[in-house]
């Protein structure tokens, strides 16, 4: 059943969150699922932007990842390192009709990994599977929400060289758009001049921010990159990709998040590799 304030639970999205799967072709980002998730229960605006109560994410966000969370316990779907989700035999195999007892195999599961477990009508804040794809995440972005303005738009400069660019600059001009700063991506022979923008805070950034910047852009750039701690409403990633219009690279909260760990910017990362190959993975395909 939906919470008091009529906002799908956790649960309800587990078959959403199937059908948005299959959709996509069997696998899928976060985001992709989310939105495809969105344009299949045909969900309002307002709904798909509302905020969760604490951290970077939309409840929608919030809830789908347990979704997944409880798809994954019940062996339903899984997750590359990557953050790439795919759905297993289980998944492709149950119907809607299946859910509860999908569900109760997830619950039995959770409680094996961990024994205290709230009613699903509310939310699961503190346990370790929720935690291990958002805690530091949002640690890191409460760190990153800190900073002056001046200090983050260097760091996105950093960030910038670091993935490959030269001659990056901050112009740290006012009225210009909402330009922050100029880079050149090398990418083999070919040199593409980029403008990027940075947008220190909580919340979302929505299609008028992204009309704004490609606007500023026009004429004086190949590429244009906004940069946010917060997230972007589905009208503006739809607006960055718009059909006829330049796109927009959009990097989002959870995206720099990725980034500074893959540059181990911020972050420390303490791994033991070992390869070995899992048999088990090839007969689930």
């Amino acid at each position: 059943m939906p919470d008091k304030l009529g906002f799908p639970t956790f649960d309800e999205l587990m078959w959403p969150t199937l059908l948005a799967l299959k959709a996509l072709g069997g696998s899928g980002t976060n985001e992709e699922i989310v939105d495809k998730v969105a344009v299949l229960q045909n969900f309002s605006t307002s709904l798909v932007n509302e905020p969760y109560k604490t951290g970077n994410l939309t409840k929608l966000e919030y809830r789908c990842a347990w979704a997944r969370t409880y798809l994954k316990f019940a062996g339903a779907i899984e997750n590359s390192s990557r953050g790439v989700w795919s759905i297993l035999k289980v998944g492709e195999q149950v119907t809607s009709g299946d859910m509860p007892k999908l569900l109760k195999a997830a619950r039995e599961k959770q409680k094996i990994e961990n024994p205290v477990e709230k009613n699903s009508n509310q939310e699961f804040d503190g346990q370790n599977a929720i935690e291990e794809q958002l805690g530091w995440k949002e640690q890191l972005l409460s760190e990153m929400q800190k900073v002056d303005p001046s200090d983050f738009e260097k760091l996105c400069q950093r960030l910038l060289r670091e993935s490959g660019f030269i001659r990056v600059e901050v112009t740290g001009k006012t009225g210009d758009g909402g330009i922050d700063g100029t880079g050149v991506l090398r990418m083999n022979l070919l040199s593409f001049h980029v403008l990027f923008q940075c947008k220190r805070f909580k919340g979302s950034v929505g299609s008028s921010v992204v009309r704004d910047f490609r606007g500023a852009m026009v004429g004086r750039a190949d590429k244009g990159l906004i940069i946010t701690t917060g997230n972007f409403t589905s009208d503006a990633r739809k607006e960055a990709s718009r059909d006829g219009a330049p796109a927009i690279d959009l990097i989002d909260g959870n995206d720099l998040c990725e980034l500074m760990k893959s540059l181990r910017l911020g972050v420390e990362v303490q791994t033991v590799e070992s390869v070995s190959v899992d048999r088990e993975w090839f007969a689930k395909l």
